[in-house]
């Protein structure tokens, strides 16, 4: 496998979110390598309240990781 996260530095906080958002993609696409079936599981899952707001919780949590790679962006 290549190397796809040179780093969690980023220079803002807004970059910081849209890499916690990559993570989140990039483990969803190693966890169900094939996009057929994620694709055929997407609907699912788009309408289900509880399974958006795991999403979101991923995010939170990468999230939460870059920021203190970043020192918070202090």
């Amino acid at each position: 496998m290549t190397e796809w996260l040179p780093t969690l530095q980023t220079e803002t906080p807004q970059e910081g979110y849209d890499l916690a958002v990559k993570l989140a993609r990039t483990a969803i696409k190693m966890t169900q390598p094939d996009a057929e079936t994620r694709e055929n599981l997407r609907p699912v899952y788009s309408e289900d309240a509880d399974s958006l707001i795991a999403s979101s919780q991923v995010v939170a949590t990468h999230f939460a990781t870059v920021a203190a790679a970043n020192g918070y962006w202090k």
